[in-house]
């Protein structure tokens, strides 16, 4: 008969964070399964020892099988970025907590953290942090030997987010446990312990930027302005996309950035991927993104080379194809996963024509807005509008069935 297995938290601190009973349960236990550093701290146990190393399959084919008493060891709080999530869905568990590392650096810190916005670069890219914290009061971050509070504060002070200051806790529950405020720069040129906690809390206001950023705000190709997605533009191409807070967006042809920026902001729990030919404009995109807070991932490159390099999106947008629309659609037809939307942008008849066609012949439905835009003007003491070139705005969805 296969056992009902035990998960089981265990603090920093070992045998002492455990109730009596989860002790007993682990000395009357046939099997003791955890990580290395949880399993010292039962150096007289008497059962097999299975360390958990790597992949996870193997240990869960044996699971199921398994007619021995079973008892799994866990950092803190399994369900809390722990393996408890991913192994309740796979083997028959009974889980019992200990307090988080996260309870206890509040503790610490003798703050509420029901308001606390929290996420992981614990064996993750940093890669999108920015938007996905910008403007929030209060961040916890879960670390690790490569995204360290070091790394972390260097990070953040490259977008200028310097209205932060970074409460750190290292060992909690350990007799070195050890913990304090810094400032980014300070916390910069510090070594910590591999194990910590860090919670960034806003002290002072940073720069908040609405849906719909002015022209003017971003950094463009001067003299020659207006090498940019117009505002009313980016915000009715932008709403085209259909864009959710979890979207995978590419933006082919982003040159100063601003259609990339402000989808990174809606979608601020997914990814943006960019390409752009010119190497001037790319000069432009890196300091809008370091302005808006707003970190994607921008290659330079004439599409559709290196779109194959991009994940598969949810919603692309086209802002100028350079030529070679074909090509650059057979990909992204062919890229776009199910449900999604592309956005072409257009500013002649003919492109408009041909952009129709290209996505009827893929099987595609589309629906164009022409928009034409003017903007006011004051002249001597009275206004006039000015017209802004008029925009195809096309959006394509697949066709059902297709």
């Amino acid at each position: 008969m296969i056992q009902k297995i035990k998960m089981i938290g265990i603090g920093d601190d070992g045998k002492q964070s455990l109730l009596p009973i989860y002790e007993q349960w682990i000395n009357e236990s046939e099997v003791l399964i955890g990580g290395e550093r949880q399993l010292s701290f039962f150096p007289d146990y008497q059962g097999e020892r299975i360390v958990i190393k790597g992949g996870l399959q193997s240990l869960i084919d044996r699971l199921n099988q398994e007619t021995k008493r079973v008892v799994v060891l866990a950092s803190g709080d399994p369900l809390f970025y722990g393996i408890g999530s991913y192994l309740s869905k796979k083997v028959n568990l009974e889980i019992y907590p200990y307090l988080s590392s996260i309870q206890l650096a509040f503790a610490r810190m003798k703050e509420r953290w029901q308001d606390a916005y929290f996420t992981s670069v614990h064996g993750r890219s940093i890669q999108g942090l920015a938007q996905r914290i910008d403007g929030r009061s209060k961040v916890v971050l879960l670390t690790d030997s490569e995204n360290n509070p070091a790394r972390i504060a260097s990070y953040l002070r490259s977008f200028g987010m310097n209205e932060y200051r970074a409460f750190i806790a290292e060992n909690l529950g350990g007799e070195d446990e050890r913990y304090s405020w810094y400032k980014l720069e300070d916390m910069e040129q510090v070594e910590f312990s591999p194990l910590n906690v860090v919670i960034l809390k806003k002290v002072s206001e940073g720069p908040e930027w609405t849906f719909g950023m002015s022209d003017d705000e971003f950094h463009q190709r001067k003299p020659e302005k207006g090498l940019i997605t117009k505002k009313e533009i980016r915000i009715l191409s932008l709403s085209a996309l259909h864009l959710k807070e979890d979207s995978v967006v590419w933006d082919i042809g982003t040159c100063t950035g601003a259609v990339a920026i402000e989808a990174a902001k809606l979608a601020r729990e997914g990814a943006v991927y960019a390409i752009e030919k010119n190497e001037h404009d790319l000069k432009n995109c890196y300091q809008n993104m370091a302005k808006f807070r707003a970190d994607l991932t921008v290659v330079q490159g004439k599409a559709p080379t290196q779109l194959d390099g991009f994940p598969d999106p949810d919603a692309i947008f086209i802002g100028g194809t350079a030529g070679g629309m074909e090509d650059i659609l057979d990909v992204c037809c062919s890229k776009l996963k199910e449900g999604g939307r592309i956005v072409l942008n257009a500013v002649t008849i003919e492109n408009l024509a041909q952009a129709v066609a290209a996505f009827k012949a893929r099987g595609f439905n589309t629906e164009i807005t022409l928009a034409q835009i003017s903007r006011s003007k004051p002249i001597l003491n009275l206004t006039r509008f000015n017209a802004l070139n008029p925009i195809y705005i096309i959006a394509a969805e697949r066709m059902e069935g297709e």
